[in-house]
């Protein structure tokens, strides 16, 4: 059950190095953030699979030193579109063309609209929305995870322009937005392990307008 699984995954905060995430694992937490919605079916970010432990090790030293990125069997670098260009807009409108047939009038009014809005827009107020995007997938990233029995960290705690610094994202057009180290929780040293789970009471954290 989902709601089991969420309730077994935590923020972990020590992970046990000599343990490695399995391929298959890691294949479907990366097909389920191919998967996550995102804002016109655009997609505006990726995936940054970090193995290497001398970058993994660069990215640490710019994230407050937390341990999980280096411990960790795997580190997913999530980053966004620093702007949307026509060229981008137009690469989706060829996928989308290429698995369905062709470009129908009704699609390439679509998008053709969607280029109106955004194009003439500043880049960081584009930068911004696709960031939102990657959250989407980022999202559902941990709850994969936890549904594969994954620990995982979810880290907004970094220097985003050293980490684009380290992976050359700037270079490509990418922002980093999040940081997400997967891996299985240390059997000791965990402060955080055990503790209950606290969330706001649905009471409060729903209203519900009839």
């Amino acid at each position: 059950m989902l709601q089991e699984k969420l309730n077994w995954r935590y923020a972990t905060k020590k992970m046990d190095p000599s343990r490695k995430v399995p391929e298959d694992k890691l294949a479907r937490i990366l097909e389920a953030i191919q998967l996550a919605p995102t804002s016109s079916g655009l997609q505006p970010f990726e995936v940054i699979v970090v193995t290497n432990p001398e970058v993994r090790a660069q990215i640490r030293a710019a994230a407050w030193d937390q341990a999980q990125i280096t411990d960790g069997s795997h580190l997913l670098v999530f980053a966004a579109w620093d702007n949307y260009t026509e060229d981008r807009i137009d690469a989706v409108v060829g996928d989308i063309a290429a698995q369905r047939g062709g470009a129908s009038e009704n699609l390439l009014n679509y998008y053709n609209n969607l280029k109106g809005m955004y194009l003439p827009r500043p880049a960081e107020e584009n930068y911004q929305h696709a960031a939102r995007q990657a959250y989407i997938a980022f999202g559902l990233g941990v709850t994969a995870a936890a549904f594969e029995a994954v620990d995982a960290t979810p880290m907004e705690g970094f220097d985003p322009a050293k980490v684009d610094e380290i992976l050359g994202l700037r270079e490509r057009g990418l922002r980093s937005v999040t940081l997400l180290p997967l891996g299985y929780r240390a059997a000791e040293g965990d402060w955080l392990q055990g503790q209950a789970k606290v969330r706001r009471d649905l009471n409060k954290l729903v209203r519900e307008v009839a």
